[in-house]
């Protein structure tokens, strides 16, 4: 008990401190290259995030049980939006960029639709889940060449200072150097810290009695998607609400094509679960569509169109997550 008491303080100080460190280190990153820090969040935060659901689905695939890798990955999925964009709204307000609105959010939208489509026959072939790893490359090949397209215009402009200028101060005075640091060592920190939180809570609700249903539907599933919430948390109190957006719409496209394509081109998946396809499957999709239809931009008494959500959009993600959570354990009795 006391070990397990031990793993929960240190890993919630270490949580906190590393998800601080590393979104100092991807906002440095993102000036020194003059990147917006929504491509950052996409790239390296919403994919650094979810390195744990990638192993999970490597792992299943070669253990001969790939069919772990769609619950994994559509039940983050469903935790990404309802969850921690629900506790960072009631932070901060989330603000969506017209970028992600006329972009980012409709291709996830798509490859969500992609999903359920090659899903419809219960199924995830070798060929299904090199289409995802195809399509994953594709969009990333896009965001990135349109990104540096954007930047040699506004420098032609004179819309963007020059990157020496963005190595004098990458981020609060940290220079480019410690922002890869804090880059590479608050992800681990992230990754470690959230595994030591679960395994504390675990052994602790086990100590108390707590049922096997319990905790897989609370610490469990909330753990496994402590990476983004811490880091969300962090940027939005920082004010980098595009780094948070695009820690959720990153990290969703990376679970939709790589965690299911990979587990699929590893081991194809066959005969989903019923489950993956009545549940989760329509409340991710129902979730993605509801993301995009609360960010429609509305305008403000002073003239001005905001794309986003406050605490009230919010309260409404998070009462679809405990919903959600409810559902699943209502069907697991």
């Amino acid at each position: 008990m006391i070990l397990s008491i031990v793993a929960i303080v240190v890993g919630l100080f270490l949580l906190v401190w590393s998800a601080d460190r590393f979104v100092d280190g991807a906002v440095g990153v993102a000036r020194f290259f003059g990147m917006s820090t929504f491509l950052i969040g996409m790239v390296i935060v919403g994919f650094g995030t979810s390195a744990p659901e990638m192993v999970v689905s490597i792992l299943s695939a070669m253990n001969d049980t790939p069919q772990l890798a769609l619950g994994n990955a559509y039940g983050s999925n469903i935790a990404n939006i309802a969850l921690i964009l629900g506790v960072t709204a009631l932070i901060a307000p989330v603000v969506v960029q017209k970028q992600a609105m006329s972009r980012d959010i409709p291709v996830l939208i798509a490859m969500t639709a992609l999903t359920v489509l090659l899903l419809v026959d219960g199924n995830v072939s070798l060929i299904d889940g090199a289409v995802l790893l195809v399509a994953f490359v594709a969009i990333m090949g896009f965001n990135i060449l349109s990104e540096l397209k954007a930047k040699r215009k506004r420098r032609k402009s004179g819309g963007v200072s020059e990157v020496s200028e963005f190595e004098e101060i990458p981020a609060e005075g940290v220079s480019i150097g410690k922002a890869v640091l804090y880059l590479l060592v608050g992800l681990v920190l992230l990754i470690v810290s959230s595994r030591m939180l679960v395994w504390g809570a675990v052994y602790m609700a086990h100590a108390l009695g707590v049922s096997d249903l319990l905790i897989g539907l609370t610490i469990v599933a909330v753990g496994t998607s402590l990476p983004e919430l811490a880091s969300s948390i962090a940027a939005a109190r920082r004010g980098e609400n595009d780094l948070a957006v695009g820690n959720i719409i990153g990290s969703n496209i990376f679970n939709t094509l790589v965690v299911v394509g990979l587990a699929s081109v590893i081991a194809p998946i066959k005969a989903a679960d019923p489950a993956v396809m009545s549940r989760d499957v329509p409340i991710m999709s129902a979730l993605t569509l509801l993301l995009f239809l609360i960010c429609i931009p509305v305008k403000k008494k002073n003239g001005k169109r905001v794309s986003g959500f406050g605490r009230i959009g919010g309260a409404l993600f998070l009462s679809l997550y405990v919903a959600y959570l409810v559902l699943l354990g209502i069907q697991s009795v």
